[in-house]
């Protein structure tokens, strides 16, 4: 599906700031947001054809007690399940779905695909998640004849290189970009210029404006404001008496299409880290160590895979109460291995006394690029690299640490 909203100029006529004349239509900025429609879905069917056609929900088996969707295919969003609901829920709605449950080392190899694409079109991307980005493409229009093809141009290249489709919007600024993006799911392309702006934004309902959930959207609406034309048809004093200042203000301007937050890169990271929801409490023991090994091997590979070191280790542990607690130690030499990260990771656990827990996590921090300061790595250092390239080759469950082994064979890893 490709919709476009306003008429844009073609050729490569020249217009302000040396941009092409079509380009001119954006104001300052020509923002794109590229949205992978359904992603774990879309990777879980293209890793196993046999759910073509199926309403596929990833988030975890069907009798979990506690799972909720992650995502879920379009032919299960059309029994009304949605990202977020309870598993639970999902059952009920939709009995027939295929239940899988998340792999998350795999939908990151292929968004680095996808990340390698976006960067191939604009120096600017803001990775918004592992399935959505901003690029700024102001100063790089002068391949394409209009937006649209920009928006062609992408789709096209996300599915030779991945096999997926996205969805695409293109506008003056990163609201609209996402509201078109939004708009025209599934496999979509929209692209609203400033002077068509009005005409895309005035229709919508208010709850599509960045910032209003139920309780504001509900005082709107009391108020008589359902659409974004009905907002922008009272004085902005009005709204600051009723949402407060800074609320009514952001939300008039975001009515009036008015975003000048810039497209960013993203501050280096400063945490990896990995956390599993359990479906069922689980007391300290065998279990609750092999899980805590699976995690501290996700982080340590995460950690060599970003060419990074750390030197603070962070347990986080949740009760069935909810009641949340976390624990750090900083060690003075930085490390990259599994076997470091482990053995911290295990004695923060014993300092907890922790009981059944309903949910366990792994951080690092404290990062800094890796720079190897002796020809000969520790053995411990040597044989996560070993381990790293065996499950590159053969894939990530080739090979484990026996410690990651316990007598019960369900992980409840989300």
């Amino acid at each position: 599906m490709t919709a476009g909203v306003g008429v844009m100029a073609r050729g490569q006529a020249r217009g302000r700031g040396g941009r092409p004349e079509w380009a001119t239509a954006f104001g300052d900025r020509t923002v794109v947001h590229v949205d992978m429609d359904a992603f774990f879905a879309q990777v879980e069917v293209m890793d196993n054809p046999a759910y073509r056609g199926l309403p596929l929900i990833v988030g975890g088996k069907r009798d979990s007690p506690r799972g909720v969707v992650a995502t879920c295919s379009y032919e299960a969003r059309a029994f009304g399940v949605r990202s977020a609901m309870p598993i639970r829920q999902a059952v009920k709605l939709c009995p027939q779905a295929v239940f899988v449950q998340p792999r998350m080392a795999r939908y990151e190899e292929v968004s680095r695909r996808i990340r390698e694409v976006l960067f191939s079109f604009s120096p600017t991307v803001e990775p918004i998640s592992i399935d959505e980005a901003f690029l700024d493409m102001t100063g790089c229009e002068h391949p394409y004849r209009d937006a649209q093809e920009i928006g062609r141009r992408l789709k096209q290249r996300i599915r030779k290189a991945t096999g997926l489709i996205a969805s695409v919007g293109i506008a003056p600024n990163k609201f609209v970009a996402k509201l078109a993006s939004d708009q025209g799911k599934p496999d979509g392309l929209m692209v609203v210029s400033a002077r068509e702006m009005d005409r895309f934004l005035l229709p919508l309902p208010i709850t599509a404006v960045w910032g209003v959930g139920p309780k504001t959207a509900a005082r709107l609406m009391r108020a008589g404001m359902r659409t974004v034309a009905d907002v922008r048809s009272r004085p902005v004093e009005s709204l600051c008496r009723l949402l407060g200042e800074t609320v009514g203000r952001h939300v008039y301007e975001l009515c009036l299409g008015q975003d000048r937050r810039p497209v960013q890169q993203p501050d280096n990271a400063k945490s990896i880290g990995r956390e599993t929801t359990f479906s069922e409490d689980i007391a300290d023991g065998p279990e609750l160590r092999a899980h805590l090994a699976r995690l501290c091997a996700d982080v340590g590979a995460r950690l060599r895979r970003s060419g990074m070191t750390a030197r603070t280790v962070t347990l986080k542990i949740r009760f069935p109460n909810f009641e949340t607690h976390t624990r750090s130690r900083t060690a003075a030499v930085p490390f990259r291995d599994d076997e470091r990260l482990f053995t911290e990771a295990n004695q923060l656990l014993d300092s907890l006394e922790a009981g059944p827990l309903r949910l366990l996590g792994v951080y690092v921090s404290h990062l800094a690029p890796d720079r190897q300061t002796s020809l000969f790595p520790q053995r411990a250092e040597r044989l996560a690299e070993v381990m790293d390239a065996i499950r590159q080759r053969y894939g990530p469950g080739a090979i484990h640490w026996g410690r990651e082994i316990s007598s019960r064979t369900t992980t409840g890893r989300s």
